[in-house]
């Protein structure tokens, strides 16, 4: 099952065609099993060249956990080919469902390995806190076209915790020189603000997600490398982007940050 699982997700990013759910498919697959490919999806990317560069954590509000039946957040890998510049041109026909939600960036200037990890480690840890954007995907359907059923954790958490890109920009900071629980953001598509939030809506402060990422990857014999880049979860709901979308995040205080989607020509 893992490895299957593992490889028919490879093969949907490569194709942007994605897959049953493997819900339906594992009726018996549990939380772990779904980290169990994502493991194995990682290590074959890492295997093809990739490089991991960090972490993305999700489902970090109460509303979202509550959605797919679960009391603690996800997390996903980042490799070196989902970073954007900010004010990049994105090829929207990289990805099969983009939406873009608002993040925190954390990255360390030293590393977090738990168990024990709390918030102010990770604020003493990182080098500096930045805004971003995540793109997500779905290489597994989002609903089944026969039953209408809709993905569940687990399909989730195999699919990467459905990550699929990251920009970030505007005006880096010192974890201790802000309030970070008060750091707000608007999101503007094509001119239009389709969401807005503040940080504090990530388990109440989003240091709060890297600790408990940190103390999650432990038993595993993993942990948050200094260098690394952490995505400490959305503090908006995911927008989709179709082609020729602009998104704008304007963060205030800590500038703005944005990209387009373009179609292939």
């Amino acid at each position: 099952m893992i490895e299957d699982a593992a490889r028919r997700l490879d093969e949907a990013e490569r194709t942007r065609t994605p897959i049953r759910q493997l819900s339906l498919q594992y009726p018996q697959m549990t939380v772990e099993d779904a980290y169990a490919v994502q493991r194995a999806w990682v290590a074959d990317k890492l295997g093809r060249g990739r490089v991991l560069r960090g972490r993305k954590i999700g489902l970090t509000s109460r509303v979202m956990q509550r959605a797919v039946s679960i009391t603690e957040p996800d997390y996903g890998a980042l490799f070196d080919d989902m970073f954007f510049e900010d004010g990049a041109t994105v090829p929207h026909g990289r990805f099969i469902y983009p939406r873009v939600e608002v993040e925190l960036a954390f990255v360390l200037g030293r590393p977090l390995t738990g168990p024990g990890v709390t918030m102010f480690d990770v604020l003493s840890a990182a080098e500096y806190v930045t805004p971003a954007l995540e793109i997500l995907d779905a290489r597994v359907q989002m609903s089944d076209p026969e039953t209408g059923h809709l993905r569940t954790i687990v399909d989730t958490i195999a699919d990467n915790a459905a990550d699929a890109g990251i920009v970030i920009g505007g005006r880096a900071v010192r974890p201790m020189d802000v309030d970070l629980r008060w750091v707000a953001a608007v999101l503007h598509r094509n001119g239009v603000i389709e969401e807005s939030g503040v940080a504090a809506a990530v388990l109440n402060h989003p240091a709060n997600g890297v600790a408990w990422l940190a103390n999650r990857l432990a038993p595993h014999g993993d942990g948050l490398e200094a260098g690394q880049v952490v995505l400490a979860g959305s503090f908006t709901r995911p927008v989709h982007a179709e082609d020729g979308d602009v998104f704008l995040a304007d963060f205030g205080p800590l500038g703005t940050l944005g990209v387009r989607f373009e179609a292939a020509p």
